[in-house]
């Protein structure tokens, strides 16, 4: 079982290989391998991150199948399925760090953005949901100078949805904040920049 220090050095690592283009480890497994895991799972990190397409974690960090417990969903909000799945991961694997990863060009956030300048068009009641858990995010932001340029407005409220998912976590599961405390559980934030494939870690 890693640290979380020692699983955060892990995934840093593995997205500076990811970045300078010698990734190692996605790569295919043999059909022995593959048969092995099945019996078992035994991953180091929990990553909650977005849908989108361009962001695969396990690429992103250079990781190979079996290494992370990734969940994803659009604008990586958090409610309660992801909640459980994260509580899950972190009490039967021992998982010592979860990393909230946003990404520039978020879809969710500039659908929340769109929907708040256009009430009248709202979106399905089932991408409402997600808006909903992304607009205090980007509300607070929108009563500020950046309601004027929609390009920065989009660039703060992505860190903003981050902050808020890991604010989440950590205060709203008596679970996760029983490993905290123990000081078995590290909940991190980071941004996944599209251009350049760089991870930044938050630290606050």
């Amino acid at each position: 079982m890693l640290t979380a220090q020692e699983a955060l050095e892990r995934l840093k690592k593995g997205n500076q290989r990811f970045v300078s283009g010698d990734a190692t480890l996605t790569k295919q497994l043999s059909h022995q391998q593959r048969a092995e895991m099945a019996e078992n799972q035994n991953p180091f990190a929990i990553v909650l991150g977005c849908s989108d397409s361009r962001v695969p974690a396990e690429m992103v960090f250079d990781q190979g199948l079996g290494d992370l417990f990734v969940i994803r969903v659009a604008g990586n909000v958090v409610a309660p399925s992801q909640v459980g799945s994260v509580e899950f991961a972190a009490e039967r694997y021992d998982c010592a760090v979860v990393i909230v990863l946003g990404h520039s060009h978020c879809g969710a956030i500039q659908a929340t953005i769109d929907t708040l300048m256009n009430p009248d068009h709202p979106p399905s009641l089932n991408l409402m949901s997600i808006v909903n858990r992304v607009r205090p995010s980007v509300e607070t932001l929108m009563q500020t100078e950046l309601k004027n340029d929609l390009s920065k407005l989009s660039k703060h409220a992505v860190r903003s949805n981050v902050f808020a998912s890991v604010n989440q976590l950590r205060h709203g599961s008596a679970v996760l904040e029983h490993l905290i405390a123990q000081g078995k559980l590290q909940i991190i934030g980071a941004e996944y920049s599209l251009e350049t494939g760089e991870v930044l870690f938050f630290d606050f």
